[in-house]
């Protein structure tokens, strides 16, 4: 059972020793679910921090997403980094480039970076398609590993790669290699909480296992949801809402004091109506 949240020199001192779990979860509710359950690592959108998040989830280690595109000077995401760490995040995920990295590292911000597929750059790698299936493919996976380790990153997720290149790049960098569909060879292995518990009603991606069916459970509460709608809407028009439970009580003596101190005041034309 853990009892302190880790630090990076924890993670990085048992690199190669045992496999983290790692989750994104984007609720207080999950993040809570994940303490529970004793996972190691979560990313979670930045705006999920603060004492709420702290107090559900109190010893995970947690990765607020940099997310690219919603930063764009090396500025912007120091600031958002700053602000990620106070709220109790304790690294941050970046896909931005080396200088970006490395301007972060030299403010001591740990820093996760991303290689193999990296859905916001996908297009360069031939769109949402495994990564480094060719040696030149997996050669080049390697050399974007060696310059985030020589810029400061601590950590990588590696997306969808063959598990083994990934595991052959995990055993030479210094690197915690997180995978992401990219096998047992790194130290570990992470998912999204939406396709561990089957919220989606769509595509599932290869590497997401499904533990429980939420979407059937969703679609149940939604049928629910619409029948206790219509049930209130049938009430009120029927006037079988509100009932005189739902109301508030007077006094006879008292309503009649406020009636006929009201009909005194109110123009002639008003009580004529």
């Amino acid at each position: 059972m853990k009892h302190r949240r880790p630090t990076v020199a924890d993670l990085l001192s048992i690199k190669g020793q045992r496999q983290l779990t790692m989750l994104r979860v984007v609720t207080l509710e999950e993040a809570e679910a994940a303490e529970k359950a004793g996972i190691d690592l979560v990313s979670v959108p930045p705006a999920l921090l603060g004492p709420a998040f702290r107090e559900a989830a109190p010893t995970v280690f947690a990765f607020p997403g940099l997310e690219y595109g919603d930063f764009v000077t090396a500025e912007d995401y120091l600031r958002g980094a700053f602000q990620a760490m106070r709220a109790g995040g304790d690294a941050v995920y970046c896909a931005a480039g080396l200088s970006t990295v490395r301007r972060l590292r030299e403010e001591g911000i740990p820093v996760c970076g991303h290689v193999g597929l990296i859905p916001s750059k996908a297009t360069w790698t031939g769109g949402f398609r495994a990564v480094g299936k060719t040696a030149a493919s997996a050669i080049e996976i390697w050399r974007q590993v060696k310059a985030l380790e020589e810029a400061g990153a601590f950590a990588a997720e590696i997306e969808v790669v063959p598990g083994e290149v990934a595991a052959a790049i995990s055993e030479r960098t210094s690197l915690l290699m997180m995978s992401m569909g990219a096998g047992t060879g790194c130290d570990a292995q992470y998912l999204f909480a939406e396709d561990v518990l089957g919220q989606n009603r769509g595509h599932y991606p290869r590497h997401a296992k499904v533990y429980r069916n939420f979407a059937a459970e969703f679609e149940r509460l939604q049928r629910e949801r619409i029948a206790a709608f219509r049930e209130y809407a049938e009430d009120v028009r029927s006037g079988a809402y509100p009932e005189k439970a739902h109301l508030v009580g007077i006094e006879p003596g008292e309503l009649e004091e406020f009636l006929n101190k009201i009909d005194a005041q109110e123009p002639a034309v008003f009580r004529a109506r």
